[in-house]
């Protein structure tokens, strides 16, 4: 393995070393405390441009396979693990993270202090870095990071949407079985609106009784209004991505038209944050986000606390609950975890209900968006 220096915005400098992709690389960089999923981590649109430093110290293990797969290929500038371990042991890989990393040009970086950088971003918040194979200069890695482009600068959205529509039609994953299930009838049509969305939100969505047809980010929403009043489609889905969701300006003209339209929408993550810039109430951007697989967010309906997967650095504000009742909330920090909009056939959440990696206790959310477009549909006839 070849050394590899990074360095952070705010000075810390580290040696360590390299395995996937050689090079040199910038981006922003987070932690994640989830303890398995490291191949569905790295393969979610929404880490494009971001470093993703792994505090379960032992990764590579279990390898990779074609079936954990969150897109088409991995999207992540690089990962920063303690320890990687390259002869992996599990009877469904078919490769090693390494190979996967070296594919689709994603740095990996090994050897190196996780909890001293999961606490200096904790305590410092999320920043900029550089890595390289390249230079060890930390003089000269601190001029191309100041040179470099901030994520907030950066529209990741348009490379990893997709390019065409197309329909998708597999269920979530029995792990009885080992394969993925055949779906039920399905009782409405939705548009999958694809800012990066991720495989398996598809799949519950399709559990959940519903036609699923995803459109590119660059959707065209006067066909999705005419569409909708002809019953040719029954509601939107709002999906994950990458970013600051500020910068979207075109999207947020395109979702505004959709909210007068009084079409049924939920929304996840940057789905949720679009809908609430849409109705005019701006993101704020976290210290650190929230990334893992181990986040309690209680219910405000039922009061039941559920473990949630989480992968967000921005959020809506409070002052948004004068147009929308909150439904959930991070007992970590307290920030707004879901919404449901006042007279409107609306709701969003900023976790992940359907996990990968993580818990599946928020899954309920997809059913009741089939439920509430059905709800609609009943109310229009």
């Amino acid at each position: 393995m070849k050394k590899v220096w990074i360095y952070l915005e705010h000075g810390l400098f580290l040696e360590g070393r390299s395995f996937g992709a050689e090079g040199t690389k910038t981006g922003e960089i987070v932690f994640n405390t989830s303890m398995t999923g490291y191949q569905e981590i790295v393969t979610d649109p929404s880490y494009a441009g971001q470093f993703v430093t792994f505090t379960m110290p032992e990764i590579g293990n279990v390898g990779v396979n074609d079936e954990d797969m969150e897109s088409s290929k991995a999207w992540a500038k690089g990962i920063i693990v303690r320890s990687y371990q390259k002869r992996y042991s599990n009877f469904r890989a078919q490769r090693a993270l390494d190979d996967l990393l070296k594919e689709f040009g994603i740095m990996g970086i090994c050897d190196i202090d996780t909890r001293l950088l999961t606490k200096t971003i904790r305590d410092r918040g999320a920043c900029m870095m550089i890595a390289s194979t390249e230079e060890s200069d930390k003089e000269r890695l601190k001029e191309l990071l100041e040179a470099a482009p901030r994520i907030e600068e950066i529209d990741y959205i348009k490379a990893v949407s997709t390019k065409k529509p197309y329909r998708h039609t597999t269920a979530t994953y029995d792990a009885v079985h080992f394969r993925y299930k055949e779906p039920p009838a399905p009782k409405a049509k939705i548009y999958v609106l694809d800012f990066g969305v991720k495989r398996n939100i598809l799949n519950n969505l399709t559990e959940a009784a519903l036609e699923v047809e995803v459109l590119p980010y660059d959707f065209d929403e006067e066909r999705i209004i005419k569409e909708y009043k002809q019953g040719v489609v029954d509601g939107v889905f709002l999906s994950n991505g990458p970013g600051d969701p500020l910068i979207l300006k075109d999207i947020h003209t395109k979702i505004e038209k959709l909210i007068e339209a009084k079409i049924p929408m939920f929304g996840i993550c940057l789905g949720h944050q679009l809908l609430s810039i849409a109705h005019g109430y701006p993101t704020f951007k976290l210290k650190f986000g929230h990334h893992g697989g181990n986040h309690p967010v209680r219910n405000e309906g039922t009061k039941r606390v559920e473990i949630t997967a989480q992968n967000h650095n921005y959020n809506v504000p409070e002052s948004i609950e004068k147009i929308a009742q909150i439904t959930h909330k991070n007992l970590f920090d307290g920030t707004i975890e879901g919404l449901r909009y006042e007279n409107e056939p609306i709701f969003s959440v900023q976790h992940h209900p359907e996990a990968s990696p993580g818990p599946h206790e928020s899954a309920y959310i997809f059913k009741e968006f089939c439920d509430l477009i059905l709800k609609e549909r009943r109310e229009d006839v």
